[in-house]
């Protein structure tokens, strides 16, 4: 093994002691120092960076630019123990990502997928199991690998509350439930606990072999619910994606506070909090995301503005 192979071993084992999960850094920077090998290159330099950062062709240039900042962070890092490291300029591959527009669930929409269920899969636990959680989802805005990190003491029904520990940023946070909500999970519970007694893991979704969920497989079940529902794009949205569930979620939130009359800006660090933002921005963006919000806003605003609109 070089040193540069042993150096990302330090580097990442470092960053992972202070809470960073770095899976992309995990695989991509053993990559690049193999890129280096085989190429001949002793030090880390620009060149040989940009060179690896835009080697995938066909791909978003947002992608070019996120390999390079993995090698960036790694190179800033490095240049402490090998002064001949060259550390790539932040303004290299510069590039603003645009978010596209989100597919909004209407209600109809949710009923049609978790319809669809029954249509696509056969297995009665693959059935439960997924119309389940793609119902969890929409009416919690989870996160898809929040629901399927879920494990059974994760989940506590008696109390009406669910528990999501070290998703995104390794932060924890509870969730209260409707009890409806709780009473379809714990149906399910029962189910499953039936269908399959003996499962291979402790995770409160499993698959029909007992085990946890994987992301992979569970998106592609639902682009097959999602086509057997009718589900297309529109109004210059993409195609509907697991994802979205958590957006119509967020939507359908800010819909309901603009129209009871209730203060919304006092009430966003309450929605930050529960989807788990790490900031308020990133909740705040929602407003643009469905026209009927942004009629609401602005009608908020013309008392202030004097505007008629």
């Amino acid at each position: 093994m070089n040193t540069l192979h042993e150096r990302v071993e330090q580097y990442l084992a470092i960053r992972r002691s202070l809470g960073f999960k770095l899976d992309d850094h995990g695989r991509l920077l053993p990559q690049f120092v193999t890129y280096l090998d085989q190429c001949g290159v002793a030090a880390l330099t620009v060149e040989a960076a940009l060179t690896w950062a835009i080697t995938p062709q066909g791909v978003d240039r947002f992608r070019w630019r996120q390999r390079l900042s993995v090698v960036r962070g790694f190179a800033r890092w490095l240049q402490a123990f090998e002064p001949a490291t060259q550390v790539p300029p932040a303004d290299l591959l510069a590039y603003r990502r645009r978010r596209p527009v989100p597919y909004l669930f209407a209600e109809a929409d949710i009923d049609a997928l978790l319809a669809a269920v029954t249509m696509v899969l056969r297995h009665p636990l693959r059935v439960a199991t997924h119309r389940t959680l793609f119902g969890l989802l929409a009416v919690t805005g989870m996160r898809e690998g929040e629901a399927i990190g879920l494990d059974r003491g994760d989940v506590d029904l008696a109390a009406g509350w669910l528990t999501i520990r070290e998703a995104k940023f390794n932060k924890s946070r509870r969730l209260p439930l409707h009890p409806s909500t709780v009473a379809v999970l714990r149906d399910y519970a029962a189910q499953r606990d039936r269908l399959c007694p003996r499962p291979s893991t402790s995770a409160y979704f499993i698959s029909v072999r007992g085990r946890r969920l994987t992301g992979r497989r569970v998106r592609a079940v639902f682009t097959r619910l999602a086509h057997q529902a009718g589900l297309a794009p529109r109004g210059g949205s993409r195609r509907p994606r697991v994802h979205d569930l958590r957006h119509g979620f967020a939507v359908a939130t800010l819909l309901d506070w603009y129209r009871d009359g209730g203060d919304v800006a006092a009430r966003m660090p309450l929605l930050s909090a529960y989807l788990g933002h790490a900031r308020p921005s990133s909740t705040y963006w929602y407003l643009q995301a469905a026209p009927e919000l942004l009629a609401l806003a602005a009608k908020r605003l013309e008392p202030w503005t004097g505007v008629d609109q």
